[in-house]
């Protein structure tokens, strides 16, 4: 038995070609991601039973003041790192090290004395001291081990599981624990704090590369001279990606921020995560790729195809299952939200389909793209987001987010993946389109049984997902036989990839 499972670990641990150290490596951030998200998600069940949606709107507020100061100060230091074409980047480290720590301390100081008047503009006093304690946690980051870049520059991401997912456990247990003593917003605030915390120590113990406080110019200038469209693009993915939320806390008010919040982490969670996985390993795999057009042409239309089977049917599911699962899951309290979570599975399967296009700019040097094309999409999001809530609410937000997304930015992102690699952009269509058909059957068909029957909730939420399976993969097996979708060999491939 013990060697069975010692022969199971060491087929899935990265090692062989680049291809199979890409598929090896995604099931470890497979695992990362579903044991972290799974953990965050069973919090945010359990806290959505103790806690008021006032309260995940107070949260919000705090995360999103977060967020902003972290994406306006970000200079892309691991991003620059992991494409390095050099295996050891020792020389850069201590540089990095300082450059975050100090940029960790910036947004802690800067948090302090905008708390005040962050809560003021969302007409939410209550929120300073949750910004100035949530401030702490980009401090901790800072100063966590610079060595653990190498778990994703040398697709060492059995170690990166172990690093994300304690953190995770760490999270969710402080969370519930001070839930259960105290049902108060603070609970998911010493929940976020104790995971960067637990997660700064761990960064030591698991790598053994010692920081020092020294100071390189010439490797910082090289690092932030990649970094700086990595800034840029972190500013505006910021502004299209949470300046929803940033509008909806200042237009209408953290009830419903919390509402639309918890309707976009349920309903883009999934596809997004799938999609997030891919991407993930796929970066590091196209940098080593960078220098071989033709291997890169057909890693990145075999991602997109995985990417597509798996995350389109998600999102479709979700918007399906959304009226019992609100009701059965989290309770009466958080049914306005549904319409939303429905609008917003619809955005979460249009971003999982094209993320993986960002880690093509980055591997092939041109993180510039990102940047630009985010800057059309805030523009288009800035016409659109006022009307639309004034006169529909959290949906006419969420009606925004989609909008945009089908018109203009998802051909544009195509047109701009389809030059910079010369892969035809009918061939990204045509790998969307076979599970758009099957996802589209399925989701017709299981809203179609709903009108007709009258079963509770718990009963049709237990039925509907093992159905929407069935339906899907069976439709699935039909085009793939009949048309050579292709997605049975590339499963095949990724399968015979562990050995």
């Amino acid at each position: 038995m013990r060697d069975r499972l010692r022969a199971l670990l060491d087929s899935i641990v990265p090692s062989g070609s680049v291809f199979d150290r890409t598929i090896k490596s995604g099931i470890w951030v497979g695992g990362i991601k579903v044991a972290s998200r799974l953990m965050q998600i069973l919090l945010l069940i359990v806290l959505a039973r103790l806690l008021a949606p006032r309260d995940f709107g107070l949260m919000g507020l705090a995360l999103l003041s977060v967020s902003a100061t972290r994406n306006f100060t970000k200079v892309g230091l691991n991003a620059a790192l992991i494409q390095q074409k050099a295996e050891n980047v020792d020389d850069y480290l201590d540089t990095t090290w300082c450059l975050e720590g100090a940029r960790g301390l910036l947004i802690a100081g800067i948090l302090l004395v905008l708390a005040p008047f962050i809560a003021e503009f969302f007409s939410e006093p209550q929120a300073t001291p949750l910004i100035r304690v949530i401030g702490l946690g980009p401090l901790l980051v800072g100063l966590r081990n610079p060595g653990i870049v190498y778990f994703k520059k040398d697709l060492e991401f059995h170690k990166e599981f172990l690093y994300q997912v304690s953190g995770g456990f760490v999270q969710f247990f402080v969370g519930v624990g001070y839930a259960l003593y105290s049902p108060t917003v603070w609970a998911l605030v010493f929940a976020f704090i104790a995971a960067d915390a637990f997660r700064c120590v761990l960064s030591y113990v698991i790598h053994d590369y010692r920081p020092w406080p020294s100071f390189d110019f010439d490797a910082a200038k090289e690092l932030i001279n990649y970094g700086k469209w990595i800034t840029a693009s972190s500013i505006i993915y910021f502004i299209y990606s949470e300046g929803d939320d940033a509008f909806v806390g200042w237009f209408l008010s953290a009830t419903f921020l919390g509402f639309y919040q918890y309707a976009y982490r349920l309903a883009d969670t999934p596809s997004s995560e799938v999609s997030e996985i891919i991407a993930s390993v796929s970066f590091p795999a196209y940098a080593q790729l960078q220098d071989n057009p033709d291997e890169l042409r057909r890693a990145l239309l075999a991602t997109t195809r995985v990417t597509a089977f798996l995350t389109i049917p998600m999102a479709l599911g979700i918007a399906a299952v959304a009226p019992s699962f609100v009701p059965v899951v989290l309770g009466s309290d958080w049914t306005p939200m549904i319409a939303a979570m429905q609008l917003l599975a619809l955005y979460g399967m249009l971003h999982s389909i094209t993320r993986n296009f960002g880690s093509i700019f980055k591997a092939l040097d041109r993180p510039d793209l990102t940047a630009k094309l985010g800057a059309v999409r805030v523009v288009c999001i800035a016409a659109l987001i006022w009307p639309l809530t004034a006169r529909f609410g959290i949906e006419g937000t969420a009606l925004t987010v989609v909008l945009v997304f089908v018109f203009p930015m998802l051909p544009l992102d195509v047109y701009v993946t389809s030059k910079l690699t010369e892969v035809r952009s009918m061939e990204f269509y045509r790998e969307w389109a076979y599970p758009l058909f099957a996802a589209g059957i399925m989701f017709g068909l299981l809203r179609y049984a709903h009108h007709l029957t009258d079963l509770p909730p718990v009963v049709e939420f237990a039925l509907t997902v093992p159905a929407g399976a069935v339906i899907y993969l069976g439709i699935s097996y039909v085009l793939d036989r009949r048309f050579g979708w292709g997605i049975q060999r590339n499963l095949r491939s990724m399968f015979g990839a562990l050995g």
